[in-house]
């Protein structure tokens, strides 16, 4: 343990950086039109819902066919008396003249018909279409099976990292097993596997050599695998708080892409406006070249934005003690100094912790707000009572306190729970890792193997069915450069919560609010539901 302390302290940080900086490119090209194909395994919340009510679908059916409907007799008239005929005394001219115009009041003979129901179509209506498969790793008649790789012992965050993301897995699985699996095969957890922080690399080795899954899903402080995974061809999907490990590796694929962590944050500029501040301080680990990075690119987003917005850094501090050893007091007396009313850091979330109560202890935590890059944990916030009350969060999903309209999150309301995971952000990573991976097999056909399912996930743009700001798989494995769009988002977003009395809330009038990606103007963003 001792003897990767400072590999450590690099760690904490790129994961505080992925949270600050994950979902903030400068800039990604055109927006998608609304046709953009943003394949996601929605389809199995449809099959599994009609497969789990047959009685209803049935009792519907009978009782259509028990109630038929009547036809409805048309309108006859009784024929006139002879003796009415006989009287034509009672018809004068005008009256013949008019009497041949058709009688408009008698009613019509009307049918009954059914109104016609769409059914909605599946995308992949080959998904229980069994092929026998002969040589691909993982895979027999019965199951398709994967690795689960990361951190659960020596996790230096205490946060819940493997079983959570492993939870968000399997409660995927289950959820695609109860609609009858892919291609008539069950999802199967075969390896999993805890790297304890330092033997991330080892284990990736175990999977690679075992050859006995087809895929790999990795949630780790310290990916050292993922480069080996990458070049043996193994679909490997992650928690991608390391963009530098992900970028230009074409069989990676994160739960979000990192675009560009030295480029500007208009997401960022806009919550301090929202907290209507004007005097930013900003505080970043001296021991990581990440969490400078981090730390500069919001100074720099504050010295671009800024001037218009009546902002300015007040304070700028990217050479912290990790761990805070000896806690923070003099820093937040220099920030009080200099009026500071907002503090943005690039730390982990027990560094936020500590700094919140320095700021309690000298009397100001009401008087600045702070920006949260990896705070988002119900229980954490909920520990602390109010003493982050006023505080943000950015996130790089739809925070879950907003309303989304998409199978998947009702789907993951539904399953996660059932398998005992709580709510978090963990598992809802696994959860989208989950889905992209069966993505890619039914894009990938019947006869699907490794090769095949990276290609296809190369071709489409995905948006776990609202849940994530889309990520265009054919262009987005390469890394981004400051006002150079080629390889960033389309849209520049953010998901923002506030944290109220130990609880977060929303407070944007969407799931997301969106800056144009091919520019770095200001702008105000836009309100945006991918789900809708």
């Amino acid at each position: 343990m001792f003897r990767i302390r400072g590999t450590i302290a690099v760690l904490s940080a790129a994961v505080v950086l992925a949270a600050a900086c994950g979902n903030s490119p400068s800039g990604d090209g055109a927006a998608p039109t609304p046709d953009t194909a943003a394949p996601t395994t929605a389809a199995p919340a449809t099959t599994a819902a009609d497969a789990s009510e047959p009685d209803a679908a049935v009792e519907a059916s009978e009782s259509d066919a028990s109630e038929p409907d009547e036809p409805t007799e048309p309108a006859v008239d009784e024929p006139a008396s002879a003796e009415e005929a006989s009287e034509p005394e009672a018809v004068d001219e005008p009256a013949t003249a008019e009497a041949p115009e058709p009688e408009t009041d008698a009613p019509a003979p009307t049918t009954t018909t059914e109104p016609v129901v769409e059914e909605p179509v599946d995308p992949y209506p080959h998904r229980h279409d069994f092929v026998p498969l002969e040589g691909v790793p993982g895979v027999t008649d019965d199951e398709i099976r994967v690795a689960v790789i990361g951190t659960e012992t020596n996790n230096i965050l205490g946060t819940c990292i493997l079983p959570c993301f492993h939870t968000g897995i399997q409660a995927y699985f289950d959820y695609v097993n109860d609609a009858g699996g892919v291609y008539g095969r069950r999802l199967v957890i075969g390896e999993l596997l805890d790297d304890e922080l330092g033997f991330n690399q080892q284990r990736s080795l175990e999977v690679i050599d075992g050859n006995n899954s087809l895929a790999a899903f990795q949630a780790t402080l310290l990916p050292l695998g993922w480069g080996p995974l990458n070049d043996a061809g193994i679909p490997t999907f992650t928690w991608n708080i390391h963009g530098a490990e992900a970028v230009n590796r074409d069989n990676i694929f994160g739960n979000h892409v990192i675009g560009c962590p030295t480029c500007t944050i208009r997401s960022f500029v806009w919550i301090v406006s929202q907290a209507g501040a004007s005097r930013v301080g900003l505080l970043g680990y001296g021991v990581s070249e990440t969490s400078k990075v981090c730390t500069k690119a919001f100074a720099d987003s504050i010295d671009l934005y800024g001037p218009d917005l009546g902002m300015e850094v007040a304070y700028f501090n990217d050479n912290v003690a990790f761990g805070l050893p000896n806690g923070i007091g003099p820093e937040v007396t220099q920030m009080v100094d200099a009026g500071v009313d907002f503090i943005a850091t690039c730390m982990d979330l027990n560094a936020m912790l500590t700094l919140a109560q320095e700021l309690e202890r000298q009397g100001v935590r009401d008087q600045i707000t702070l920006l949260h890059p990896n705070s988002y944990d119900r229980e954490f916030v909920a520990a602390a009572g109010d003493l982050f009350d006023g505080d943000y969060a950015l996130l790089v999903f739809a925070a879950f306190e907003y309303e989304v309209d998409s199978p998947l999150r009702h789907a993951y309301d539904q399953w996660v729970p059932a398998n005992g995971g709580p709510v978090a952000e963990q598992t809802l990573v696994g959860w989208i890792n989950a889905d992209l991976f069966v993505t890619g097999l039914l894009e990938a056909g019947p006869g699907f193997d490794r090769q095949s399912i990276i290609h296809s996930l190369n071709q489409i743009t995905y948006d776990a069915g609202g849940l994530i700001n889309p990520v265009d798989w054919s262009r987005q494995h390469t890394a981004v450069e400051p006002f150079v769009y080629d390889h960033a988002y389309a849209l520049h977003c953010t998901s923002s919560v506030r944290m109220e009395g130990g609880t977060f809330v929303g407070f944007q009038p969407e799931p997301w609010m969106c800056w144009p990606g091919d520019t770095e103007e200001w702008s105000e963003p836009t309100p945006t539901d991918f789900a809708g």
